[in-house]
């Protein structure tokens, strides 16, 4: 098994968590979705897989890069 790091491709905020952690993920299913200029961004799993851990919560402002979510694939 191995861990894939999920990343927000924008900066924004946190707006709803879609997928709890322990949960499994379909390839590009929705994990949670961010809010940025008023439009919101859905962060999708790169691949099939549990979702191990998330490293943010509703309302956190996070970075372009920032790691949002593990991944377990395999």
């Amino acid at each position: 098994m191995r861990e894939i790091v999920v990343e927000a491709e924008i900066a924004g905020t946190v707006w709803k968590i879609e997928t709890a952690v322990g949960e499994a993920v379909e390839e590009e299913g929705i994990l949670m979705i961010l809010e940025s200029m008023k439009m919101e961004i859905p962060v999708l799993a790169p691949e099939a897989g549990t979702l191990a851990a998330i490293t943010v919560a509703e309302g956190d402002t996070v970075r372009e890069g920032q790691p949002l979510a593990t991944l377990t694939v395999g």
